[in-house]
């Protein structure tokens, strides 16, 4: 897994809900909040995306960007996203390149079983691209506040 201080890989491009194509370098400038997630209408993943949607206007009024990514496919995120009415891109890898760059595509286990999945994890990346931060193995109920706050001390200093 990538690890805090190392760079995000900035040059893997993937799609977003509406099928654009994304990257972190072009989201250099601003801090993001990048979290993995397993799959789109999945009990934790909603819970999650909830928690994140419900604190994004403060995410907003930081200047702080916040986009969920898993290897679901655009459509499957934009079905998502109005769902639930999450303001915040979601991004589909696929390929899943980007989710291997980051560490967290791999053989997880549930219940006893293993299988190839994403390990839900949240990365904060400063506006020089630079991982300050890795949440691992979330626990999706109030993660959006838990990073909120950790972003508002941090932006704070």
């Amino acid at each position: 897994m990538i690890k805090t201080g190392e760079k995000a890989p900035l040059d893997i491009s993937v799609f977003d809900q509406d099928g654009a194509s994304v990257s972190l370098r072009k989201l250099l400038g601003s801090y993001v909040v990048l979290y993995a997630y397993p799959k789109d209408e999945t009990p934790g993943c909603v819970k999650e995306a909830c928690s994140i949607r419900d604190v994004y206007g403060e995410f907003e009024a930081l200047g702080v960007l916040v986009v969920g990514i898993s290897p679901d496919d655009e459509d499957s995120h934009r079905k998502f996203a109005e769902h639930h009415e999450l303001q915040f891109p979601l991004w589909a890898d696929t390929k899943r390149e980007l989710l291997t760059a980051l560490g967290v595509w791999g053989e997880q286990s549930f219940m006893g079983k293993k299988y190839m999945g994403v390990s839900r994890t949240t990365f904060l990346i400063d506006p020089k691209g630079k991982v300050v931060h890795i949440w691992k193995k979330v626990k999706p109920e109030g993660h959006g506040e838990e990073v909120l706050d950790f972003v508002t001390l941090l932006i704070s200093k």
